[in-house]
C-alpha cells in the first residue's frame, strides 16, 4: 500500500488563512486601532474647534494653560502646551455633536492663500500664517482671507472613521467654526489656541453622551515640528453633509472607504 502524502493539506492549512486575511484587509475596520500608526509620510491638515479641544472639556478636563487659552489670539500657531509636554501619550477626544461638529476637513485651498505668501503653497501659508491668514497686515486686517472658505467639511462618524491610521496636523480654534450649507463653506476667522499633531488610532460610538454626540476618537500625540515637516495633504473624499442635521451620522460603520489624500496647493 502506498503512503498518502499530507503535503497538500498542510499547504492549504497555511495558505487559506493567509488568503482570507488578505481579502479581509481590503476593507478598513473603523473600530480597531491601526497597525500602521506613526509610519505615515503625509499629514492630513484639519481644523478643530472648542467642541473637541478646550479648557475644561471632557474627557480630559484640560486647564487653561494646557490648551494655551491664556495666549489665544488670531494667528497663534505654537503647539498646545499639553500636547507639547505629552508626546507619545494616548488620549481620547470627543468630537462634538451633529450640527455642532468639532473636527473639519479642508478640501479647497483658495488661490488668495497661495498669493498671500510667505511661501508658494497656500496651505503652508495658512499654517505660517501669512498676511490676511492671521499674520499682522499693514492695515491690521489679519483675517481678510479667512471668511467664506469653500468646502470646509464638518466630520461626522463616517468621516472620522476614515481617518483611522492617518497622521493629523490641526489648527485649533478658541471658539466654534461657523459653517454654511448650500454651498458648503466655513468661516475660519477667530482666535486660535495653536497647533496639535497626532495619529488617529480608533473611532468609537459614544455611549456616555447625548443622542446627537459624535464619536470618541483615540489619538496618539505627535511632535508638531516633526509632523509639520511631512508632506501636507487634504482629505479630499471627506463625506459632505447634506445639512446641519442630515445625515444623522453618529455611529462609525463597521468598514469604510480609505481616505483619499491629495497634496495641498
Amino acid at each position: 500500500m502506498k503512503k498518502r502524502h499530507s503535503f497538500p493539506k498542510l499547504v492549504l492549512a497555511f495558505v487559506l488563512p493567509a488568503l482570507l486575511l488578505s481579502v479581509s484587509s481590503c476593507e478598513k475596520d473603523s473600530s480597531s486601532p491601526s497597525e500602521n500608526e506613526g509610519g505615515n509620510t503625509r499629514a492630513v491638515v484639519l481644523v478643530i474647534d472648542e467642541e473637541s479641544i478646550d479648557n475644561g472639556n471632557p474627557p480630559n478636563d484640560f486647564s487653561d494653560t494646557d490648551v494655551n487659552d491664556q495666549l489665544a489670539e488670531v494667528g497663534l500657531r505654537r503647539p498646545l502646551e499639553y500636547f507639547r509636554n505629552n508626546e507619545g501619550k494616548t488620549i481620547g477626544l470627543f468630537t462634538g455633536q451633529v450640527g455642532d461638529e468639532g473636527w473639519f476637513a479642508l478640501k479647497t485651498i483658495p488661490a488668495s492663500w497661495k498669493s498671500a505668501g510667505p511661501t508658494g503653497n497656500g496651505l503652508r501659508n495658512y499654517l505660517a500664517p501669512g498676511p490676511g491668514l492671521g499674520a499682522q497686515n499693514p492695515d491690521d486686517d489679519r483675517e481678510v482671507l479667512l471668511d467664506e472658505i469653500p468646502d470646509v467639511t464638518p466630520l461626522r462618524a463616517r468621516g472620522l472613521a476614515m481617518l483611522v491610521g492617518q497622521t493629523v496636523l490641526a489648527v485649533v480654534y478658541d471658539s466654534d467654526i461657523s459653517i454654511n450649507y448650500s454651498p458648503l463653506e466655513g468661516n475660519l476667522m477667530g482666535a486660535n489656541l495653536g497647533l496639535v499633531a497626532f495619529d488617529v488610532l480608533e473611532v468609537r460610538e459614544r455611549t456616555d453622551g447625548s443622542t446627537s454626540s459624535l464619536p470618541r476618537v483615540t489619538i496618539r500625540i505627535r511632535d508638531v515640528s516633526g509632523v509639520s515637516g511631512l508632506d501636507l495633504a487634504l482629505f479630499s473624499n471627506a463625506p459632505v453633509p447634506e445639512s446641519s442635521s442630515e445625515p444623522f451620522d453618529i455611529a462609525p460603520p463597521a468598514s469604510v472607504s480609505p481616505a483619499v489624500l491629495v497634496s495641498a496647493p
